[in-house]
């Protein structure tokens, strides 16, 4: 289908691309790889047209259409939303205004006979093209297009200049969609898609008809959607058949070899330069000594990939908090008539990895200002727990860095003096290097700075971090190093990601975003979504009900002295006994709840440990007992906390009687 032959890019002395043939053939859908600057978005751009080979040519098809998607930048204005992705339809659109002019025309009366025939043959035609291109069912293929991509029914008719950036990329994928070009170039679509927008498109990608080359930092997205991956580097494009999750190791593999093929390359120039020197001089060993020099003239040198690097770090140390670390209780949300939330309940425990999900606008940034501390609820509470040291990562966090200070002043300013010489490392794994590091953050691009901003998270002691959507504009590797700190993080952790590798990999719990509400769903993101797809197997957990208010039993009634002191005394010392075996024995009993109820949380981190495993929803049948397991010993949980704190409550009264 499309046929790349001995072509060359180049940026000055910057080779890009080095005399490559390449072959992409008709409905294969091929995923980019590689490290950044190695040409991935070149390339597209020249297969779009939009750029130039330096040499080289780019074959295909005459009448080949190709639509291309940047990574941003594009503004739509002058039309409602729908009128402008109906324009992908503009063919359509013209047949249904010829069709509409002719039925004004045939309507009037002072039409000669024999125009009125021949218009009425072109009506026919034209019934027939409309039928033929799918006309009549225009409407239901715009509005599939675009609730896929989350737009909602109401919003068809808001002007598109009042959609954001991130909704402006979407109009233009759903154009593109629609279009369905025989070649699809897509330059990171997932950027500025919510998780249900990310799932919808992947389906719509696996039954396209045409051909599909995509860039994307998301792992799920990859492995879903493409058939082959090809990666640029090394001035190149090498192909490796299947998902990324093959690819990664297939790479390591052929690394592997490159290398050891390089070590005998190394080793065989070596020993024929050694050749060379000994023998230089000897007029009997001339002949061979210039057939080595030739023959080394010819060896043209291995190249082996750069190693992507691999910052480890661990966290600033910081103590432990209390085991409640937050809790909301009936809390209501509103800005104005839009109600984002209604009454919402969510306790966090000391080590709770939570992930908020739901799409775009739902409130998911709202529940992380409430958690911590940002905004307060309009109604109900918010409780913080004993000890809590937060970090709250904002999405405009990059947005809040000192714009004079430079790159390493940012991450050394209220950096831990122990973690100052870890600053070069962390940077280096954030794709900081070299003289980077001296630029000043107020000429970093928007996606350099979120970088910063996420690496100077990492330097500061905290035992919760909040983090709404750390994982936009990162790369694969810089999600790798904040993912691999964030997994030995010994802390609690709630955030929002619309990266579902990165999400899968770190949520313990999932909460679902919408409708007011904020429902909990334990395990890993494959199984909240696992859950959502099999409602009738698997319900959300009941959320935990604020414990109701009771009124103080009243004091025992002191006997009156007129029976004599002795009598008092006896009294005195009867109810002091009576009080002390009341409250051994509310003791004895919250200690055995207490017990209890630690006994069945510890049997929860065990299996919400292995539902979070890779593969265990696979088998339904096995998987079914151990979810049941799971909601039946968190009912259990619930009854005997109601339990626990009606007795805490009596033994406060017991306490408190004279």
């Amino acid at each position: 289908m499309v046929q790349l032959s001995g072509l060359s890019k180049s940026f000055g002395e910057r080779v890009l691309l080095d005399n490559v043939t390449w072959h992409l053939s008709r409905r294969e859908r091929v995923g980019l790889c590689g490290p950044n600057g190695a040409g991935k978005t070149t390339l597209l751009k020249m297969l779009a047209r939009l750029d130039e080979p330096d040499s080289g040519r780019i074959l295909g098809p005459a009448s080949l259409s190709c639509g291309y998607l940047p990574q941003d930048g594009l503004t739509h204005e002058g039309r409602t939303l729908f009128d402008e992705v109906a324009g992908a339809f503009q063919d359509v659109l013209d047949v249904k205004a010829e069709m509409h002019a002719l039925e004004a025309r045939l309507g009037d009366p002072e039409v000669p006979s024999h125009e009125h025939d021949r218009m009425l043959a072109r009506y026919s035609e034209l019934i027939d093209l409309f039928r033929s291109r799918d006309g009549y069912s225009l409407e239901l293929k715009i509005a599939t297009v675009l609730q896929g991509l989350g737009f909602k029914q109401q919003e068809f008719v808001r002007p598109t200049d009042s959609f954001s950036g991130g909704w402006q990329m979407r109009i233009a994928l759903a154009k593109l969609l629609l279009g369905r070009p025989d070649l699809l170039l897509l330059d990171e679509p997932t950027n500025h898609l919510d998780l249900d927008a990310r799932n919808w498109l992947e389906g719509y990608l696996v039954g396209y008809p045409g051909s599909v080359i995509v860039v994307s930092h998301d792992r799920f997205f990859l492995d879903a959607v493409v058939t082959r991956i090809t990666e640029v580097g090394l001035k190149t494009l090498t192909d490796y058949p299947g998902s990324y999750t093959h690819y990664l190791g297939e790479r390591e593999a052929r690394i592997g070899r490159l290398k050891e093929a390089k070590r005998r390359q190394e080793e065989e120039v070596a020993r024929v330069r050694q050749f060379i020197d000994r023998f230089r001089y000897q007029a009997t060993k001339a002949s061979q000594v210039q057939s080595r020099i030739k023959m080394l003239e010819k060896v043209v040198p291995i190249e082996v990939p750069a190693e992507r690097k691999r910052v480890h770090f661990s966290f600033p140390a910081c103590a432990k908090s209390g085991r409640l670390v937050l809790e909301l209780t009936n809390a209501r949300k509103a800005y104005g008539d839009n109600v984002v939330f209604r009454n919402v309940h969510l306790h966090v425990e000391r080590g709770d990895r939570i992930a908020l999900v739901g799409p775009n606008g739902a409130g998911k940034s709202t529940l992380m200002r409430m958690l911590s501390g940002v905004e307060a609820p309009d109604a109900g509470s918010r409780l913080e727990g004993h000890l809590v040291a937060f970090q709250y990562f904002a999405q405009d966090e990059a947005a809040r860095l000192n714009p004079e200070l430079t790159v390493y002043e940012t991450l050394a300013s209220g950096s831990p003096n122990h973690m100052i010489p870890a600053i070069r490392n962390i940077l280096g794994g954030f794709l900081f290097s070299g003289d980077d590091v001296y630029k000043r953050v107020a000429v970093l691009s928007g996606g350099e700075r979120t970088r910063l901003a996420v690496a100077r998270m990492l330097l500061m002691p905290s035992n919760t971090l909040l983090l709404d959507e750390p994982t936009n504009h990162l790369d694969i590797d810089s999600k790798d190093v904040l993912l691999d700190a964030l997994e030995d993080f010994g802390g609690t952790l709630i955030f929002v990601s619309h990266d579902r590798y990165f999400v899968d990999r770190l949520a313990t719990k999932v909460v679902e975003i919408g409708g007011g509400d904020a429902v909990l769903y334990p395990g890993n993101y494959e199984a909240f979504f696992w859950k959502k797809e099999h409602p009738a197997e698997s319900a959300p957990v009941r959320p935990v009900e604020a414990p109701v208010a009771r009124p103080p039993l009243k004091p025992a009634m002191r006997r009156s002295k007129g029976a004599g002191e002795r009598e008092a005394r006896r009294t005195a010392d009867r109810d002091v006994r009576q009080r002390k075996r009341a409250n051994d024995t509310l003791h004895a009993r919250i200690t055995d709840l207490e017990s209890r109820i630690a006994d069945r949380e510890r049997a929860i981190k065990d299996i919400e440990a292995s539902m979070s495993a890779p593969g265990f929803y696979d088998d339904r049948e096995a998987a079914r007992p151990v979810i049941d397991r799971h909601q039946a010993l968190m009912w259990e949980v619930g009854d005997l906390m109601k339990i626990w704190e009606d007795l805490v409550s009596r033994q406060a009264d017991v306490g408190s009687q004279p």
